[in-house]
């Protein structure tokens, strides 16, 4: 191994997403650039959305920081991109702060209810596959405590007026788009005749060009503004919650959401190319994505030309060992933790990577464990003029989660209890009561001499971690900027044996790919939103950021 150093993982202090809909999915090339803007001094924020965006901006304009325009973003993004996340999702989140000087992981998804009874989810429980998309999937909604944890620690302004953007864009409603349009008509069927009245007219899902107004949603913003998150982990909306619940007979309950509480934690720190990388540790299982890149170091990767045939085939080949790892050794901190000190050896790479053959794919082989995969999610990042970073997965499980809308409230709840892992039963990624769940959410932080340079994160279920490696090495060891690193073409291991690789990969590369035994199947791979600082030499700082061309997201800066 030449430069990519040893991987220090600590636990210290005190995700399980539906497959998208058909035309999510249809294989597209992606445009040529990037959403990016270069040049900013006072602080960059880029979101899958530019309203969410916007709301950013608002806040650090007004003399917020950071983690108060993450509060904005994250409320914000629960109207304009509803069915991807909101109060009642969970996800991930990466922050730095500048006067600690360190990266913190703050876990935003809540525990499995204690009253859940995992067998309804595998044979020979009739309908047991719908019973993981529905009611009975919903977990605790994590993401609302994570918003007041993070204000809390590292906030400014007053709680109240972060929400205000938000609330004021779903009580004056904004014009849909044709991707979110779309998103809507693909699900309307499956919505309640309360949630029919908010999303449609006259019967119908309204379409692109027609006004969103939710004004439930702008109501229950408005008492999360004035009561603070406790009006859900067992005030009014969480007896609205809980009610919905019962009525529908999922297993969350009041008690569950009483008990929540966000947790921080010490993340994985790998030391690669003179940088410092942070990305989330257990619960998460974001260690895949360093073990690729050690791999991909033992390997030689950096002189095997990027996106090159050998290139491609041996990501492809590392990516399964690293997978493989994830379904073995993601774990609850409570009950242990990987073996990070066998998954970051060099040796252990050395063995796994002298296993490859040069010329044929392998097959993966993992009896008994298949895990879900989805881009049912949403990544943003902000940061300031003072240097504090937030990067952040958010996500709601499926599209528009369980499809269950507590009356009155205006947003989804989520249905994360799909994503575990139901076979064998008993697995450390089973649907424990009252365990932490599991996700590959991987938003990352890159320091070089102890300050942040780069953040960036992405949805896409257990791609994240593929996307993620790929993105770093193409800005560490390829040298691309930070829009070209987000913009270049991917690929993706999905179970059991599909090789997902982008239209944007020239054909007969492809055709080589599959020549070679790759199964493989063209399509997109997730949706990033980064940024990057660069320190000049009077002391001021320059933002660039990045939202990728898959989406229609914004990087915006002041």
């Amino acid at each position: 191994m030449r430069n990519a150093l040893l991987i220090l993982a600590a636990i210290g202090l005190s995700s399980c997403s539906q497959d998208p809909p058909a035309q999510a999915d249809a294989p597209a090339p992606a445009p040529a650039t990037t959403s990016q803007q270069a040049g900013y001094t006072a602080g960059m924020v880029s979101s899958a959305h530019p309203i969410a965006t916007e709301a950013g901006l608002e806040i650090l304009a007004a003399g917020g920081n950071a983690f108060d325009a993450a509060v904005a973003i994250a409320s914000t993004l629960n109207v304009v991109e509803p069915m991807m996340s909101g109060m009642g999702g969970y996800g991930t989140i990466m922050v730095y702060s500048a006067a600690a000087g360190l990266p913190y992981y703050l876990d935003a998804s809540g525990k499995i209810p204690v009253g859940v009874n995992a067998d309804v989810y595998r044979a020979p429980t009739p309908n047991y596959m719908d019973n993981r998309v529905g009611p009975k999937a919903v977990s605790t909604p994590g993401a609302t405590h994570a918003w007041e944890a993070m204000h809390e620690r590292y906030g400014s302004l007053a709680w109240a007026d972060l929400l205000q953007p938000a609330i004021r864009t779903a009580e004056e409603g904004y014009l849909l788009d044709e991707r979110i349009a779309g998103y809507i008509e693909y699900s309307f069927g499956e919505f309640s005749d309360y949630s029919k009245s908010i999303y449609g007219r006259d019967g119908a899902p309204l379409g692109a060009g027609d006004r969103l107004i939710q004004s439930d949603l702008g109501n229950t913003l408005r008492i999360l503004a004035a009561e603070g998150p406790a009006a859900i982990y067992g005030g009014s909306l969480g007896e609205a919650i809980d009610s919905a619940m019962r009525a529908s007979g999922g297993f969350l309950a009041m008690t569950d959401l009483e008990n929540h509480v966000a947790e921080w934690w010490t993340p994985l720190h790998l030391s690669y190319r003179d940088h410092d990388i942070y990305t989330p540790s257990a619960p998460a299982g974001a260690f895949p994505m360093l073990e690729r890149m050690g791999m991909m170091d033992i390997a030689g990767g950096t002189g095997m030309g990027h996106n090159r045939l050998e290139y491609l085939h041996t990501f492809a080949e590392i990516t399964k060992m690293a997978y493989w790892d994830r379904l073995a050794f993601s774990t609850d901190p409570d009950i242990g933790k990987p073996p990070y000190d066998r998954l970051f050896s060099p040796d252990y790479w050395q063995e796994r990577v002298g296993t490859i053959d040069p010329v044929a794919a392998k097959d993966f082989d993992y009896s008994g464990i298949v895990s879900a995969n989805s881009e049912n999610t949403t990544h943003f990042v902000v940061a300031d003029s003072d240097g504090n970073i937030v990067s952040a997965t958010v996500t709601l499980g499926g599209l528009f989660g369980s499809k269950i809308m507590p009356e009155g409230t205006g947003f989804w709840l989520n249905n994360s209890l799909r994503y575990c892992t139901f076979e064998p039963a008993g697995n450390p990624m089973d649907a424990h009561p009252g365990r932490r769940k599991m996700s590959s959410d991987a938003p990352s932080i890159i320091l070089k001499d102890g300050r942040p340079v780069a953040a960036l994160g992405t949805p896409g279920g257990h791609t994240i971690t593929q996307a993620v490696s790929q993105m770093i090495m193409n800005l560490l060891d390829h040298g691309m900027t930070i829009d070209g690193a987000v913009s270049s073409p991917r690929i993706a291991f999905i179970e059991p044996n599909t090789l997902a690789m982008e239209e944007t990969i020239p054909a007969p590369i492809r055709e080589e790919m599959a020549a070679m035994g790759h199964e493989v199947e063209v399509r997109n791979i997730g949706n990033a939103n980064a940024l990057a600082i660069e320190y000049l030499e009077d002391g001021s700082v320059r933002f660039t950021g990045a939202s990728d061309p898959r989406g229609a997201g914004l990087a915006k800066g002041l």
